[in-house]
């Protein structure tokens, strides 16, 4: 079987060196711009260079996130930062938005992940995105492990990876709105509350006062109160597939 590669995030240069230590394979982790990790300190360009350095001198690898949707004035200097990135040797960087690949392709030849932002979950789209010249896809979140192995085998010349912990997002694969909608802090910016992992009661207009839960059961997983994503038990599962 082949080796899965252990991709772990990392905030600082702390975190940073604390993952690759502790046995990850590779780090993805955000510069100051066009990410959507708003809640860690991330990197500065010189900070940056020094963790490319580090990883690969330990046979590591470090991924960078552009995975913001961008609006028109902040694709005004993408080109030169995907031109820093090559420049500095990132193993590659990590997509959701067909421009942000677009430029990404037209100033450099890094190696391009489509991130779970981009909600892939069938076999069709990941073959598109493989066809567009994107060397991995990382899946979204909520599709079945079923799933993941017919896509597997229809597109067999592709990376595939897969979240193995972590927020479930009340939405598909982290395009949150709720967080946006409750506490003036976008999701889909880099800015989650975490609105997902709060508890709920729902409250029927006409029965003011009246709240009743909302959980889990063993039918399965509602739309309030999701249970973090947690696949220790499966991990074999998982790698069979390829």
């Amino acid at each position: 079987m082949k080796k899965a590669e252990l991709l772990a995030p990392a905030g600082n240069m702390e975190k940073f060196k604390m993952a690759l230590h502790y046995g990850a394979d590779a780090v993805f982790l955000g510069g100051k711009m066009f990410n959507l990790r708003a809640g860690s300190n991330n990197f500065s360009d010189e900070e940056l260079a020094e963790a490319v350095i580090y990883a690969h001198e330990r046979g590591k690898r470090v991924y960078v996130t552009l995975n913001i949707i961008p609006h028109n004035d902040e694709l005004e200097t993408l080109p030169e930062y995907v031109k820093f990135l090559e420049k500095v040797g990132v193993d590659g960087v990590i997509v959701a938005d067909l421009g942000v690949f677009q430029v990404v392709k037209e100033n450099s030849n890094l190696n391009i992940s489509i991130s779970t932002q981009a909600s892939n979950t069938n076999w069709r789209s990941v073959k598109m995105w493989k066809d567009m010249g994107a060397k991995r896809v990382v899946l979204a979140r909520e599709i079945s492990l079923e799933n993941i192995k017919e896509i597997r085998e229809k597109v067999p010349d592709i990376e595939l990876e897969v979240f193995v912990h972590g927020a479930m997002c009340m939405a598909i694969s982290g395009r949150c709105l709720l967080s946006n909608y409750m506490t003036g802090r976008d999701a889909n910016r880099g800015d989650c509350a975490q609105a997902c992992r709060w508890k709920y009661s729902l409250v029927e207009e006409t029965r003011p006062g009246e709240n009743m839960p909302v959980y889990e059961d063993e039918h399965g997983t509602y739309i309030f109160n999701s249970k973090d994503l947690c696949t220790i038990e499966m991990i074999d599962k998982i790698l069979d597939i390829g």
